[in-house]
């Protein structure tokens, strides 16, 4: 972790600052225990498991044409469209699905996910999930990895609006979003790509709230770690000074030894066993109801 003597630059420090960010001022950013907000996307803002579950299902039937998994996908793989939401939360193989959802990292993890639901392998921890993953095909997870992002795009492109659906916002967070969009300034840290990222904030309402150049994915840099560095260097806040939220334990463990205060998103498929792992790490563990609240440490 960075030394406390790691100083912060003052606002007026920062070349361009107010032509970067207008409506931020040295007052208004100093109200609040954060002055630098970045957040994941999916897991975090978007409820995206539904698109996922439905992506990686579609994926891995058609790498695995006699999969057992077929018979309990029905309605949810023919063509390019996307199923009506209800169909697919409502599906046998969604739970299972989101339960070993946070154990995973990356698309190939999806398959992983689905190899051990087809196989009865219970996957009660990271420990079970390394070591079943480890006897995989790496050849099998690429190329995974490459359809999935394929199948994907064929799906937003077929219809757009139906695609969105998949994917709503979690209740009340666009909302404090906009809230305290002049007590910190906000950034995303995502492994989504910018475009599909853009798509979502504008049905969502809070395009205006994320520039273009704050919204950080794949293409920034391979790791959070990475996009917390890129941020710390744009802007000159502290890392101390800066607060990151996520939905993954193992995100939240590797951005922490940067000094960056993180937090993980206790809301959607995350559960105790994600909880008590970022409580012993020393994260803030959130919920819906308080993540504002803590976050800016309100009183």
């Amino acid at each position: 972790m960075r030394s406390a003597n790691w100083r912060r630059r003052s606002i007026s420090s920062i070349s361009g600052f107010q032509d970067i960010c207008p409506s931020y001022t040295p007052a208004s950013l100093r109200c609040a225990r954060v002055e630098l907000l970045a957040l994941d996307f999916d897991g975090v803002i978007a409820d995206s498991a539904p698109e996922a579950f439905v992506v990686a299902l579609r994926t891995f039937c058609a790498l695995h044409p006699k999969t057992t998994l077929s018979a309990g996908a029905e309605g949810l793989l023919p063509g390019n469209a996307s199923p009506p939401l209800d169909a697919v939360v409502s599906n046998a193989l969604y739970a299972p699905f989101l339960d070993s959802m946070p154990l995973g990292n990356r698309a190939e993890d999806y398959a992983v996910v689905l190899m051990a639901i087809e196989a009865g392998e219970p996957l009660d921890d990271q420990r079970a999930y390394d070591a079943y993953k480890a006897g995989l095909d790496p050849g099998g997870l690429r190329a995974f990895h490459r359809s999935f992002y394929a199948t994907r795009a064929a799906m937003a492109e077929a219809d757009p609006e139906a695609w969105q659906r998949l994917m709503t916002a979690y209740a009340g967070v666009p909302e404090w979003l906009r809230r305290r969009a002049g007590d910190a300034v906000l950034a995303i840290a995502t492994a989504k790509d910018r475009r599909s990222v853009g798509r979502l904030l504008r049905a969502y309402g809070i395009d205006d709230l994320f520039p273009e150049d704050r919204v950080l994915d794949k293409e920034t840099g391979v790791s959070k770690c990475a996009h917390l560095e890129h941020l710390h260097g744009r802007f000159g806040f502290a890392l101390e000074a800066m607060t990151f939220v996520d939905d993954k334990v193992s995100h939240l463990e590797a951005v922490r030894t940067l000094g960056v205060r993180c937090a993980l998103a206790g809301w959607g498929y995350n559960g105790r066993r994600e909880s008590e792992r970022a409580r012993e790490l020393g994260c803030l563990v959130l919920e819906l109801d308080d993540a504002e609240a803590l976050l800016f440490e309100d009183r």
